[in-house]
């Protein structure tokens, strides 16, 4: 079955697994875990406890791994925008200490 899901952190697709994702499914390109909140249809930062299922047990760290029962993966978990304002920050970072290339 194809689905658009990709990985919250790098964009990265994840056609290539099948649905429901599992506890131990990791992102092919950046190894993150997958089954987190941040990947999650429910997570919504906006709200309290950042989960809009209130039969939710509360998960405090949202990009760790968890045993949460009401989790479905989202579609629109990854942000370009929030990838691409990290990217330049990174870059920014770079070139104010250097990124150690010229040694």
């Amino acid at each position: 079955m194809s689905h658009k899901i990709a990985c919250f952190r790098c964009g990265a697709t994840l056609s290539a697994l099948s649905l429901p994702l599992s506890r131990q499914d990791q992102c092919p390109e950046c190894s993150v875990d997958l089954h987190v909140c941040k990947m999650c249809l429910y997570f919504d930062p906006g709200v309290p406890r950042q989960c809009r299922e209130d039969g939710a047990e509360d998960v405090t760290d949202k990009e760790r791994v968890n045993f949460c029962d009401w989790f479905k993966p989202s579609e629109t978990a990854f942000d370009p925008h929030r990838k691409s304002a990290e990217d330049a920050a990174k870059d920014e970072l770079a070139a104010l200490f250097g990124d150690g290339k010229d040694e």
